[in-house]
């Protein structure tokens, strides 16, 4: 099902799927991007209890009045597994959903079973990178940086092989509202986690695409490294959207880790 909620002033767009009294899993999602990021996974991860959700400015959530940090995406996260009364849950996150992860489980480690980071870093890029962006979409509109998105999202021969998938999801770029891009930019512009993951307590694992340009290989690697008893896993054939690209090897992957490390209560 999906429906919406109110927290921390705006509404929110989520999904819920899987069994009643199934394991929780949350699902974060990357920038310009939405819930639907997920959608070839949620058939092998019926035997769970998975919340997805837009994030602020994103699919079919509000946008915020202002600009915000990563303690908001954290704050919005715990404020509706509180509304859906789910406890502790695995939390699984990618790029800036990955950052807001890794925060999640630093301020709220009695919240996290265990802690899935997919393609992303402590710090994602510098400031120089995200005020381009920020330029280039406030001058001329997310249609201006759609095409050079939509190929660092997807292995080089993914257009050919999957053209209805990658002009889906070049649309979904353009679709994007440039307040809520633009805000989330920021986010990432400013959030530097690199000094507090090796706070994080949750069992963790690192997964990154093996063609990934924007969080690459080497990157997160050195996060798994930060991150006590971190594992680290690569995705064959994959840049920096897995869950899209491989879904079937990115799920198997994580639910090998989940089966094998979490303790949801």
């Amino acid at each position: 099902m999906t429906d919406f909620a109110i927290v921390n002033g705006l509404t929110l767009h989520y999904a819920l799927n899987g069994v009643v009294g199934g394991k929780p899993l949350v699902l974060i999602h990357s920038l310009g991007t939405d819930l639907r990021l997920w959608d070839s996974m949620i058939p092998r991860l019926s035997n769970y209890r998975v919340l997805r959700m837009d994030l602020r400015g994103h699919g079919l959530s509000d946008i915020s009045n202002a600009s915000y940090s990563i303690h908001d995406l954290t704050s919005d996260i715990l404020a509706l597994l509180d509304l859906l009364q789910i406890g502790r849950a695995v939390v699984v996150g990618i790029s800036v959903g990955g950052l807001a992860a890794m925060d999640f489980a630093i301020r709220h480690p009695d919240r996290v079973a265990s802690l899935v980071l997919s393609d992303t870093a402590s710090k994602i890029g510098t400031a120089a990178v995200w005020n381009d962006r920020i330029a280039a979409v406030s001058q001329h509109g997310l249609e201006s940086i759609a095409d050079n998105i939509a190929a660092r999202w997807f292995a080089p021969d993914f257009a050919a092989r999957q053209p209805a998938i990658y002009r889906g999801y070049r649309n979904l770029v353009t679709r994007t509202s440039p307040t809520g891009y633009i805000q989330m930019c920021e986010v990432l512009r400013d959030t530097d986690l690199t000094s507090e993951v090796r706070h994080i307590q949750a069992r963790t694992l690192v997964v990154c695409g093996a063609l990934d340009v924007s969080t690459p290989p080497q990157l997160t690697r050195e996060l798994a490294q930060a991150v006590p008893g971190a594992r680290f896993a690569e995705i064959a054939d994959a840049a920096h959207l897995p869950p899209v690209e491989q879904p079937i090897a990115t799920v198997d992957v994580i639910v090998r880790f989940i089966e094998e490390n979490a303790d949801v209560r």
